[in-house]
C-alpha cells in the first residue's frame, strides 16, 4: 500500500497534508509515529471512568494531531467530541464515542496495511 493509498482507506486527506510535510517520506514518517501517540488510550481510559477534563484534554490532542496529519474523517469525529467534552456534556460524549472508536480503529488498520 502506498502513503495516499493508506489516506484513502482511513478517510484522510492526503493533498493536504502533501503541501505541508512537501515529500511521501516525511507523511509517512509521521503518520507512522501517530501509532505511539497516547492520546485515544488516554480518552479511552477516561471515557471509562467518566472523566470529563481528562478526556476532553485527550480529545482535544487527539484531533490536534490527526488535524497535522490530515486525518479528516478522525478529525471530524474528534472534534465533535471534544466540543461536547469541553461543555462538560459527558452524556453526550458517550453517544459519540463509538464513532470515534471506529474512525480511530480505521485509521489504525490503514497504517497497519501502510507497513506491510
Amino acid at each position: 500500500m502506498t502513503i495516499k493509498e493508506c489516506y484513502e482507506a482511513m478517510g484522510g486527506d492526503y493533498e493536504d497534508v502533501l503541501k505541508r510535510l512537501m515529500n511521501e517520506a516525511r507523511i509517512q514518517k509521521f503518520a507512522l509515529m501517530f501509532k505511539k501517540d497516547p492520546s485515544m488510550s488516554q480518552l479511552t481510559q477516561a471515557m471509562d471512568a467518566g472523566d470529563v477534563e481528562t478526556a476532553f484534554r485527550a480529545a482535544h490532542t487527539l484531533k490536534g494531531i490527526c488535524a497535522n496529519l490530515g486525518f479528516k474523517s478522525l478529525f471530524e469525529v474528534s472534534y465533535e467530541i471534544t466540543e461536547a467534552l469541553r461543555a462538560g456534556d459527558m452524556e453526550q460524549a458517550k453517544v459519540m464515542w463509538p464513532d470515534v472508536q471506529a474512525c480511530y480503529a480505521r485509521v489504525e488498520n490503514a497504517l497497519n496495511q501502510l507497513e506491510q
